[in-house]
């Protein structure tokens, strides 16, 4: 396995991952997150988010050239406030391994990759949020040492 980082121009790789990730969400929070999404809509916001100099699409590849999974993560500069220390964090914002490969080190794998390049960079603080449904989202983050911190909670009338 290959962990490469994907240019924004070949973002149309990521979608059928993404509508499985997004389907995943769209099922259990229906009134959070819209069905379906078309395909084109993706590719164009993908390839918006990842042109941003801040983002960054890791993926991992069988010696083949397959999809086995993706990371798409964000430095941050959080400017300090009076009620927070000034902080540069990495924000993981997806990850995903396809179905197939799953249980078998991808998502570790792009993790320990994230985190490599938030070291190389002088970062100290990986940060994410994940779906209380989304147990293995939450192991896989466990297991490289991400413990939740806060809670985020919301009423959708």
């Amino acid at each position: 396995m290959k962990i490469l980082d994907l240019p924004a121009i070949e973002a149309g790789r990521l979608i059928p991952l993404l509508q499985e990730l997004h389907g995943l969400h769209v099922a259990h929070h229906p009134a959070r997150y819209p069905a379906s999404p078309s395909d084109a809509e993706l590719q164009h916001w993908l390839q918006d988010w990842l042109a941003q100099d801040s983002v960054t699409a890791l993926i991992a590849e069988s010696p083949q050239g397959a999809l086995l999974g993706y990371v798409i993560f964000e430095v941050e500069h959080r400017p300090p406030l009076p009620v927070r220390f000034k902080e540069t964090r990495v924000m993981v914002h997806h990850i995903i391994a396809a179905k197939a490969f799953r249980r078998m080190g991808v998502g570790l794998a792009l993790l320990n990759a994230v985190k490599h390049q938030a070291k190389s960079q002088g970062i100290n603080t990986i940060a994410t949020t994940y779906a209380p449904f989304n147990t293995a989202s939450a192991g896989l983050f466990q297991n490289l040492g991400l413990q939740p911190v806060i809670t985020v909670a919301e009423w959708r009338a």
